[in-house]
Order: structure tokens, then sequence, then C-alpha cells
């Protein structure tokens, strides 16, 4: 018994003396070519908002090598910061990182090693930008072409914005599939960051679900934040019950939501003095006219404060529903209610009561409404 244990003694020692992890600190060093009149390169730390600011700097020495020894009580993102470009990466105790560029490259390129996650975010980045360059490609032939004509042609919208709008789609889709393949980490969700968070509401909910049962992630402030912030909209997400409220209408009668029930009503929230809401209007208007013989309604929720005014849009853009405000903009009980922090915004509620769909326009209101109204 006395020799096993000499031996379990020996073989930890071993371990310690051959292993060179620093698990009280992580480091990230380098290479910088081309640094020109660079001195210095900057880390920067992502706080509890998601914010990013200067924690430590290193002096890039004339072979142009720096390093970064840091200590963090939990996993974060970083970014290398090298005058103008910034690189993206994870960092936790007991990685020792490896950050080599050259700032001569117009690209921005740069190799990483020492962090699966950091090389995860790398492989994401890479492949966001031919989505980006397949969309600035799409965006540089329409302006080209709408140079040519003079203006911006209906018809040019009608080629160029499916297009445009499908391959945000496909990235879209990309993007999920990376969320859900590297869930527990924190390129996940470095990466659910070019969701669109209205769109894809749900989806960014369901991933705060699943990730909160993850005591690594939920270390850092900024996932307990992002899960705080998903469980604040979930009681207003799609599949759930919408609150019941009373307001006013324009011409003082008492409205419910309750009264609704049986229909599906579209609660839309806007104000005059919203450009974006006024531009809508006629679309809105146009899917109304349309469904409303079969069962589709929309009940107005003006963020006026100045009465006449609110009166004068309604007039002017033909809105033939229930208008009702308190008159009190942002600080309105069914705002505050339903957590509006933007307009235009709305909520489709079905004939349960239930939210069907949230914050759709323009095309989506029509396909939305054509797949669900018979």
């Amino acid at each position: 018994m006395k020799n096993i244990i000499m031996l379990s003694g020996m073989l930890a020692l071993s371990v310690s003396l051959f292993s060179c992890k620093d698990n009280a600190a992580f480091t990230i060093s380098g290479t910088i070519k081309n640094p020109a009149k660079l001195k210095t390169v900057y880390l920067l730390g992502a706080d509890s908002s998601a914010q990013f600011k200067a924690i430590d700097s290193s002096a890039i020495n004339a072979d142009g090598s720096y390093k970064f020894r840091h200590a963090s009580a939990y996993v974060n993102l970083y970014k290398l910061k090298a005058d103008t470009t910034q690189f993206d990466l994870v960092a936790q105790n007991g990685d020792a990182i490896e950050l080599n560029t050259d700032l001569a490259d117009s690209q921005h390129q740069y190799k990483i090693a020492g962090s699966e996650t950091s090389e995860k975010i790398k492989a994401f980045d890479d492949f966001s930008k031919t989505f980006t360059d397949k969309n600035n490609k799409v965006v540089a032939e329409f302006n080209a072409k709408s140079q040519q004509a003079g203006q911006q042609p209906d018809s040019l919208l009608k080629v160029y914005m499916p297009l445009f709008q499908k391959n945000l789609s496909v990235y879209s889709d990309a993007v999920l599939k990376f969320i859900d393949d590297n869930k527990y980490s924190l390129a996940a969700f470095y990466a659910s960051a070019a969701l669109d968070a209205v769109k894809y509401e749900s989806k960014l909910i369901a991933y705060a679900d699943d990730i909160r049962v993850n005591k690594d992630l939920n270390k850092n402030p900024v996932i307990r934040n992002f899960i705080t912030a998903m469980d604040k909209i979930k009681p207003l997400s799609v599949g759930h019950k919408a609150p019941d409220f009373t307001i006013s209408s324009i011409d003082g009668k008492t409205v419910k939501l309750s009264d609704y029930k049986g229909k599906y009503v579209m609660v839309d929230f806007w104000a005059s003095w919203c450009v974006p809401c006024r531009q809508e209007n006629p679309n809105v208007l146009k899917q109304y006219n349309t469904f409303h013989s079969k069962g589709f309604n929309v009940l107005g929720v003006s963020l006026d404060k100045d009465k006449a005014a609110w009166q004068k849009a309604v007039n002017d853009d033909k809105l033939a529903w229930t208008q009702t405000s308190d008159l009190q903009s942002f600080q309105g009980t069914v705002e505050q209610l339903y957590h509006i922090e933007a307009i235009p915004s709305n909520f489709i509620i079905d004939p349960q009561g239930n939210i069907a769909a949230k914050n759709i326009r323009g095309a989506d209101l029509e396909a939305f409404l054509n797949k669900t109204i018979h």
C-alpha cells in the first residue's frame, strides 16, 4: 500500500512538472507583421452589457511579438485591437492562445490557435463574409442598374429584393445551425448577434432556455443578462396568451382586446409622427381590405400625445379600423403591458387569444395572412 501511495505521489508530481498550463490566468501572444508605426496593441473585454472596453495593453517588440497575461473569473469574449483592426476571440484561465496577423493584409486575415472556441468564431466570421460578399454584389448590381435608369424603378426592386432576402434567409439558417451545433460555447452566443432579434425572437428565447442550465456559461454576466432579457419578453412571444387590456377609442368609447375573441386581430402600435409607421399604413390598409371579410381585424394603438395630430393621420391615411390611445406615448398602459420600446410594432392574435405572429410587415404580413386566413 505504501508503494502505491508513493507511486501516486510521483505521478502527481510528474504531471505538475511537465504541465505548463497556467490555471490562474490566460495568455494571448503572437506576432504582428508590418506594424508600421504601431507600438502598442490592446486587449478589450466584454462587460456585463456586452460592450467592449480596454482592459490591458502590450508593447509590440522589434520582432513584432506581443504578449498578454490576464485573469478572468469566467470564460469571456475579448478583442485584440491593433490600430483600427480588431480580432474576436474567447479566453478563460488556462488558455494559451496564439494569434498571428499581418497588418499589411487588407483582408485582415489571421491565424489563431490554443482556443477551440476562438477558432470556431474565426470559422463563423469567414463564412459570414461569404454571405456579406454575395449581398454586396446584389446591392452593387441594383445600384448600377438604378443609376442607368436614373431612378429606382419598382421592376428592379421586384428582381433584386427577393435575391437579397433569399441570401439573408440562407445565411440566417446557417447561423441557427451554427448556434445549435455549438450551443454551450460562447461562439454560439457570439453568432446569435447576427440574427434579426425581432424575426428570430422565438429561436433566441429557445436558445436562452437551453443554455440556462450550463453552469460555466452562467458565470458570465453577459449570458445571465441575455437570459434575463429573453425571460422578460418570453410571456409576449409567439404561442403565449396575449394580455387583455382596456383602452379608450378615438371617439371616447371603451375598447377591450377580449372584444375580438374568436377572430384574428392585429394590435398595431404606431403614431402620426412615426415615418416608418406611416409608410406601412397603406400596406396594412390593403391587407385589411383583402382579409377583413375573412375574419381579420386591426386594432390601432397610437403613441401620440396630440389628439389632433393623431386624428389627422387617421384621416389622411384612411385607416378604417378602430383606433385607440392613452395619449401617453411609450408610457401608456398598453405600451407598458406589451413592452413597446420601438414602433412600428404589432402583435397578431389568433381566435383563441394566443399570439400567432409579431412584428411582421410588408410582404411578410401578406404572406402570413395568405397562409393563415382562408
